[in-house]
């Protein structure tokens, strides 16, 4: 086998890869099926919003100020509100499970509010079992009450002592605070994780159990051929995949883009390449489809998932798992795709990361190339 590269020949090895795609269901399954499914499942599945949460408004006493205060929960949109008029029945409530959490309205703490100077103590009760939802669930009420008192105070002229700081809050680059603007750029980075490694692990296992791979590395094409023409023509299915993920987001999620799409472009192709390499190093592994499918989700879908800082912070886990974020490429590629859509190209992100993925890309390929000359010679 010829140790050099010649494009006439690798051209070759490209139209047979086309038609092969195009002849295999699979991989348009896995290029176009897939992203769709998952981004759909997860990107309404995965939220960090808790919207309509059943929360219980309990009135000791029914009067203007107390039933002003329960409107005030029920015109919020995160809030289902429910009445109750002792403390015991929203309790039994919050034990069965039929609200998340209850605030009591006491009748003298309403009677007081107009001659204090400061406002007034309100018992929230929460369903703790969940931590996340039970400090969203704070939240809200918290937000919920603070209007209300503001609104009564400016309506009706109450003597409050006036803080000495006030403080205002300004989001940057999520002023609406949705999760999903912020989950979808990362899940897009885990679905072609996945999406990469398996277009050319499951591929080229399959074209192992058939006894077509043994053939092709007899043939007079060179190791260096044959590998450039499996990533390349499952580059550009990729590439495609990637461009239906982004168009998913952008008009499915409404998540709004700020960056370059040639950065994009450009940084995807880095990702997509290191993907590709490593899918295609898993097939000279593992040179069944079964098995190659089974590592393909455990080295590439698992981490990029739960290591990615996609779901939980990096900076909040322990440090021996901080570094082990560190070989995983789609923590690199969270972080541009995220900046793109929501900051804009900040190249002090951009380019570091842009980088790490540049020696990924790299690492892999060289890595299976090796791989795959010592697998032929034996």
């Amino acid at each position: 086998m010829s140790g050099y590269l010649r494009p006439r020949r690798l051209f070759a090895l490209l139209g047979k890869e086309f038609v092969q795609i195009l002849r295999d269901p699979s991989a348009i399954m896995i290029a176009f099926v897939m992203p769709v499914i998952l981004l759909l499942l997860n990107g309404y599945g995965l939220s960090l919003d808790a919207m309509n949460v059943s929360f219980g408004v309990v009135m000791e006493a029914q009067t203007p100020r107390t039933i002003s205060l329960y409107r005030a929960f029920v015109d919020t949109p995160y809030i289902a509100a429910h009445p109750y008029y002792t403390a015991d029945a929203a309790e039994s409530a919050l034990m069965n499970g039929d609200i998340k959490g209850y605030i009591v309205v006491r009748a003298e703490t309403v009677r007081n509010l107009d001659s204090a100077l400061k406002p007034q103590p309100y018992l929230v009760v929460v369903d703790g079992v969940d931590a996340n939802t039970a400090r969203i669930v704070e939240g809200y009420a918290a937000g919920v009450l603070g209007g209300w008192y503001q609104r009564e105070a400016s309506n009706n002229s109450l003597l409050i002592s006036s803080p000495g700081v006030v403080l205002e809050h300004r989001y940057w680059f999520n002023p609406e605070l949705r999760s999903t603007s912020f989950i979808v750029p990362g899940l897009i980075a885990v679905v072609m994780t996945l999406v990469g490694a398996l277009l050319t692990a499951m591929i080229v296992s399959r074209e192992w159990e058939r006894g077509t791979m043994e053939s092709l590395m007899a043939s007079p094409a060179s190791i260096l051929e044959v590998m450039l023409s499996k990533l390349l023509s499952n580059f550009v299915l990729g590439m495609m995949a990637m461009a239906v993920a982004v168009f998913l987001g952008l008009f499915l999620f409404h998540v709004p883009f700020r960056g370059s799409f040639l950065i994009l472009t450009l940084v995807s192709a880095l990702f997509l390449i290191s993907a590709l390499a490593l899918g295609l190093l898993i097939s000279t592994i593992a040179r069944n489809q079964f098995v190659a499918a089974q590592i393909t989700f455990i080295t590439t879908y698992m981490p990029a998932l739960m290591l990615s800082g996609l779901l939980f912070d990096i900076a909040s886990m322990p440090l021996w798992v901080q570094d082990l974020t560190h070989i995983v490429a789609a923590r690199y590629f969270v972080a541009c795709l995220q900046t793109l859509f929501l900051a804009g190209d900040v190249s002090a992100i951009l380019l570091p990361n842009a980088v790490i993925l540049f020696c990924f890309a790299l690492g892999f390929s060289l890595i299976t190339l090796k791989r795959m000359k010592r697998n032929l010679e034996g």
